[in-house]
């Protein structure tokens, strides 16, 4: 069976490979200095509604977090994130290592609630000089554990951020399965219009690497050159990025990718609640949390390389399938008949 492990085993979606071997042998200047990654640009500003923005790119999305971030924070200031957050787990400190501070939330959704911001505002903020001062909300879309934002719930950690004079940040390495989700009333554009900068995810949307940056912050516009050099995220040889945008944006094949992943995944759901399964959490995205036994967890990370995402008891783990580009509605009937021969 194919694994549900996540949604970059796999290389790149075959018109995107084409295109990189179509200009193989080009020459061109390097550092995303070339006129692929300037085209690239130009779509991504039209794409966004927004000719206003710096676009620039990263080779993958620790190394678009870490100039993101620390571009907009000086060295006293902290970043307001979930727990779960990115920055605040799977990327073993990067952020913390560049000298500025994560500050989590309690929030156990996965979403950044403003009343989880604010208490934290209220505590840094409360002795002065002598605690780390936020100046930055970090939010991802999708979450970690699979959920879309909303129009209204986004809107509500923007206006909160901008009363309190703090950044938004919106980690977008899985935003195209967020906004071709079922019942996403978010747009690219509303995003760009309201957030300091954010990402469009490509390792995990059909690329083979690499992941676009929309700036509107002007610190982090000044800054990111140099960062993301200083910070080992400047690619030689950047015109492979800029190559893959101009595939992946002609004729939406980013949304189509994005949104055949989520079918596939929104399949997996139905056939495993179908087969008596609980989700962990509700959600129509490309990531799906369920609850098994730990033996059935083990069995089915042997099959099909899922991931157990925690333990939820004694007996119980959470689980975490991912389905990608790839993934066909047979691969998913294959794991469902699985699934069910051991049910």
């Amino acid at each position: 069976m194919r694994t549900f492990r996540n949604d970059y085993s796999e290389g790149a979606a075959p018109a995107i490979l084409r295109a990189l071997v179509e200009t193989n042998a080009e020459q061109t200047p390097g550092y995303t200095e070339d006129s692929h990654c300037a085209h690239a640009r130009e779509l991504i500003r039209e794409a966004v509604g927004r000719d206003d923005v710096a676009v620039e790119f990263c080779v993958g999305g620790t190394s678009a977090n870490i100039v993101g971030v620390t571009g907009m924070l000086h060295d006293w200031e902290g970043v307001i994130c979930t727990p779960d957050a990115h920055i605040a787990t799977h990327e073993t400190g990067a952020v913390a290592a560049c000298g500025r501070t994560v500050l989590p939330t309690a929030d156990e959704d996965g979403f950044l609630s403003p009343e989880e911001a604010e208490r934290v505002w209220a505590r840094q903020t409360s002795c002065g000089r002598h605690m780390t001062r936020p100046a930055l909300v970090y939010i991802s879309d999708t979450t970690e554990l699979g959920g879309v934002w909303s129009r209204s719930a986004f809107d509500a950690v923007c206006d909160w951020a901008r009363a309190r004079g703090l950044g938004v940040f919106v980690d977008g390495a899985r935003l195209g399965s967020a906004l071709t989700s079922d019942g996403n009333d978010l747009s690219l554009e509303h995003v760009a219009a309201r957030a300091s900068a954010f990402t469009l995810g490509g390792t995990k949307n059909g690329m083979l690497f690499g992941e676009a940056m929309v700036i509107a912050d002007p610190r982090l516009r000044h800054a990111f050159p140099y960062l993301v050099k200083e910070r080992g995220g400047l690619i030689a040889k950047g015109r492979l990025v800029g190559v893959q945008y101009e595939a992946a944006l002609s004729g939406g094949l980013y949304w189509k990718l994005a949104a055949h992943a989520n079918e596939c995944a929104c399949a997996l759901r139905d056939g495993l609640v179908g087969l008596g399964y609980k989700p962990y959490l509700a959600g129509s995205s490309n990531q799906q949390f369920f609850v098994f036994t730990n033996d059935m967890a083990q069995r089915l990370e042997r099959a099909v390389g899922c991931e157990t995402w925690c333990d939820l008891d004694r007996g119980h783990k959470v689980v975490r399938f991912v389905c990608s580009w790839a993934t066909t509605h047979g691969d998913v009937d294959e794991l469902l008949a699985y699934v069910g021969s051991l049910s």
